[in-house]
């Protein structure tokens, strides 16, 4: 059972991928804590919290289909090493600022966007070096532990940063994340991927549409990043309303806020286990499917719930259906397409990914001024379950992938 569940990791290449990747997204969450302490104190205004996520955010937008292109263009682990040096190099810097007492709030948005800038072009390529490190049937379990190292790092991250904001200091949460930078790097260098690139005379512009050619060509692909996209539209804004359940639902502090976060992040990192143990065979569509509409029914129930046991139950199951609904589009998005289209075709389905929240955050918040949080969330779970609905008694065509 074990020997199946982390197959991935019998993989030399890719555990050492993900070692590094995993201490580094503990940096990161350890940057992020104190990053968003910070601007809050700095400038007294949430206003900048939210520009600050907008300009961390918006490159991936603006930049992603390029980082595509250059993924199917070139040595993607260069693409990768050079993402992680521009990001350590934020990190080292914006650290020092703090240390000499010199920073300001517009250092550390223009530094957001810069990092944010480098994700665009490292995403695409990360996604793609993946399936070239592992064989394909082995594809769904290798997603299934990059998701679990990316849920163990926002437990575990939190944890870490508020121990060095308080014991240490600020400039230690900036500087621990440059020096995780180091770690995967150093993976980096020592992988081997498979994939050449070849040389190519097409313009860019032309690369682009024919990575959105191939996706409109392939049947299925374009309804999974469509779905992508709706899902993390929906089904994603309960994290941004945990605090006000947390504050005037049930009348709890900072660390029942917390305990919110611990049962969501456990519960992805359980239903990364479920999709890494179980052999889905040709089922993931079915799967996928099924999770969403799972994933549907946990949100109302979290909404309509007055008892915190149930509501940290709901949260739970809610954080493994995703998570089961997500690696199953993952894997059939990247069992689809070729090596030569796949920087292209994951640079859409990251777009469609990343995107879904922040503006599912933003109409749900935008309502939610109005109805209040739990009616907008139930609304929002209520969607995802026709959506699922949909799929499976409608539109067959990805629950039969």
């Amino acid at each position: 059972m074990l020997d199946r569940t982390f197959k991935a990791f019998s993989y030399p290449q890719f555990r050492l991928m993900w070692l590094g990747a995993c201490t580094s997204s503990i940096g990161t969450w350890m940057q992020s804590l104190a990053q968003s302490w910070l601007v809050l104190e700095m400038s007294g205004k949430p206003f900048y919290l939210g520009l600050d996520s907008f300009l961390g955010q918006i490159p991936i937008f603006l930049f992603s289909l390029v980082g595509g292109v250059v993924a199917d263009r070139f040595d993607r682990r260069n693409v990768l090493v050079g993402s992680q040096v521009v990001q350590m190099s934020c990190a080292l810097l914006l650290a020092l600022l703090f240390a000499t007492g010199v920073v300001q709030i517009w250092h550390i948005l223009t530094l957001s966007f810069v990092v944010g800038t480098a994700q665009a072009f490292g995403g695409p390529a990360y996604q793609a070096l993946i399936p070239t490190l592992v064989k394909s049937e082995d594809l769904p379990n290798a997603i299934a532990m990059n998701s679990i190292q990316f849920n163990l790092a926002r437990i575990v991250g939190p944890v870490l940063g508020g121990l060095a904001f308080t014991k240490l200091g600020p400039s230690w949460c900036f500087s621990l994340n440059g020096l995780s930078f180091v770690a995967v790097i150093v993976t980096l260098l020592m992988v081997q991927p498979t994939f050449k690139p070849s040389s190519t005379t097409v313009p860019m512009l032309e690369s682009m549409k024919q990575g959105i050619a191939f996706i409109r060509a392939k049947g299925g692909m374009g309804q999974l990043i469509v779905i992508a996209f709706l899902m993390t539209m929906l089904g994603l804004p309960i994290m941004v309303f945990l605090p006000v359940f947390a504050r005037d639902v049930f009348h709890l502090g900072p660390d029942g806020f917390r305990t919110m976060l611990v049962a969501s992040g456990s519960g992805s990192i359980f239903g990364a286990l479920l999709v890494a143990t179980f052999q889905h065979g040709r089922k993931k569509g079915q799967a996928a499917v099924i999770g969403l509409l799972l994933l549907g029914v946990f949100v109302m129930v979290f909404s309509f719930s007055r008892y915190l046991p149930l509501s940290l139950l709901a949260l739970f199951l809610s954080g493994s259906m995703l998570m089961v609904a997500f690696a199953m589009i993952s894997s059939l998005v990247q069992l689809i397409c070729t090596d030569e289209m796949r920087g292209r075709v994951m640079s859409v389905y990251n777009v469609a990914f990343r995107g879904g929240m922040p503006f599912g955050s933003l109409i749900c918040g935008y309502f939610a001024q109005s109805f209040g949080a739990p009616i907008v969330l139930a609304v929002s779970g209520s969607l995802v379950m026709i959506m699922a609905l949909y799929l499976l008694f409608v539109q067959k065509k990805v629950y039969e992938l």
